[in-house]
């Protein structure tokens, strides 16, 4: 008798054991990365043990389901032992019911279960006990994990650093996704931000680019007197200035040089605008944002010319753009102030202006449209339907119906958009 209770004593101590081992288990691959950094960093030596096992993970894990495998193991064999004492030959179908209750409830999923919502909880204290148990079976781990490896090389290539690098900015996103406040739509702003942040590296130059027919410029060729009546009705600092030929950018004038340059009393004339123009900096419509913030910080520079692969001019781009991109439109008290581009109506339709910024219309209506097609919903529409559409005409697209209400020439200038119900989503293009 004394030996049976010693022995459902073990046995409860082995399974105490084996729960241990799981809720250490669920919180080495549960706990927040960026909190257990912030605690290293601010020198709790229990953060700073789990950060160092981290490039580990695989082996550290596998240390602790090796400890918990052998206690279930040992727990199994000494309730067997109970059962076959207890029950006779009928243990066979009782002993198995009975661990499995014991080990899945106790073991398992009730330790894991308290474990997942707060797993620093169980991390931090046990820091230094999974250190030493990863030590102590780290050689046995290392055998384990070798033959891991060969299997999963041959089940499944391995991952390229690119994979490894999307998988983390995905999970970044999805954090970013999570995050709230107790203002919703503050909160919403923030996350279009750092998502805006992220995707610097994916937008290119020519997404976001004030186009050539929407660009203020000088011409060279022109008098003195109708150079200046262009300047002094400009608002905007920086003008290129071209001659002969729109494509052929000659300077950048910068009216703050000028006025510097010319002393008061004495009329500015045409030697005066271009003798204080800058010299062009000519980019690849192909840059990405990340990079083009970069190239702006490391030149001191603020504006540069687009170019396209003929080296055709196609627009500018300022280090305000791309600030744009990331914290929404800026605007101050020189701004032309303009008409709202995308105005929603009381049926829920939006009557948007053609040349929209594709990016900044889905942050506007929350649509999911591809800004890799075309970087204005004018050109997402024609690129989409391959033709020039008249104005009237309606075409379904993207779970969308598009009406064009304004064409100038062979540019969409103003279109109606309307969400339609998802059972109507079957149809791509039609016309009125």
């Amino acid at each position: 008798m004394l030996i049976d209770i010693l022995c459902i004593l073990i046995v409860v101590s082995l399974l105490i054991g084996a729960a241990y081992f799981a809720a250490c288990e669920t919180a080495m691959t549960a706990y927040s990365k960026a909190k257990i950094f912030n605690l290293a960093k601010n020198g709790d030596k229990r953060a700073e043990i789990i950060t160092s096992l981290q490039p580990e993970i695989g082996l550290v894990i596998s240390s602790i389901l090796t400890c918990n495998t052998i206690l279930n193991s040992l727990s199994i064999s000494l309730a067997n032992t109970l059962c076959v004492d207890a029950f006779g030959d009928a243990a066979i179908f009782y002993c198995p019911i009975i661990i499995s209750i014991f080990i899945v409830l106790f073991a398992e999923v009730l330790p894991k279960m308290l474990t997942i919502s707060n797993p620093e909880n169980v991390l931090l204290p046990s820091a230094y006990f999974i250190k030493y148990t990863h030590l102590i079976s780290r050689p046995l781990n290392k055998v384990i994990g070798i033959i891991a490896k060969s299997l999963i090389s041959i089940i499944r290539p391995s991952s390229h650093g690119k994979d490894i690098y999307n998988s983390a900015l995905e999970e970044l996103r999805g954090v970013i996704d999570l995050h709230n406040g107790p203002d919703v739509e503050e909160a919403n702003q923030e996350k279009a931000m750092l998502k805006s942040v992220l995707d610097l590296g994916s937008v290119s130059v020519s997404n976001i680019m004030i186009h050539r027919k929407n660009v203020t410029m000088l011409c060279a060729d022109d008098e003195s007197e109708m150079m200046m009546e262009q300047i002094i009705h400009c608002p905007f600092t920086r003008i290129p200035i071209w001659s002969g030929d729109q494509d052929n950018i000659i300077g950048i004038l910068h009216i703050r040089d000028l006025l510097q340059a010319t002393q008061a009393g004495n009329a500015i004339n045409k030697d005066d605008i271009l003798g204080v123009a800058l010299k062009p900096w000519f980019i690849p419509e192909n840059n990405d944002l990340l990079d083009q913030l970069q190239a702006f910080r490391s030149k001191h520079e603020h504006f540069a010319i687009v170019v396209d692969e003929y080296g055709g001019f196609i627009g500018i781009v300022t280090l305000e753009d791309i600030i744009e991109e990331i914290v929404g439109e800026i605007s101050d008290e020189h701004d032309i102030a303009q008409f709202t581009s995308v105005r929603q109506q009381e049926d829920g339709s939006y009557i948007i202006d053609g040349s929209i910024n594709v990016r900044d219309l889905n942050r506007e209506i929350g649509s999911r449209f591809r800004n890799d097609v075309a970087a204005t919903l004018a050109g997402l529409v024609i690129n989409s339907i391959g033709i020039i559409p008249k104005v009237g005409q309606t075409f379904l697209l993207f779970g969308y119906k598009f009406e064009i209400l304004r064409r100038q020439r062979n540019q969409i200038t103003l279109l109606k958009v309307t969400r339609l119900p998802e059972d109507e989503w079957g149809v791509d293009v039609e016309e009125e």
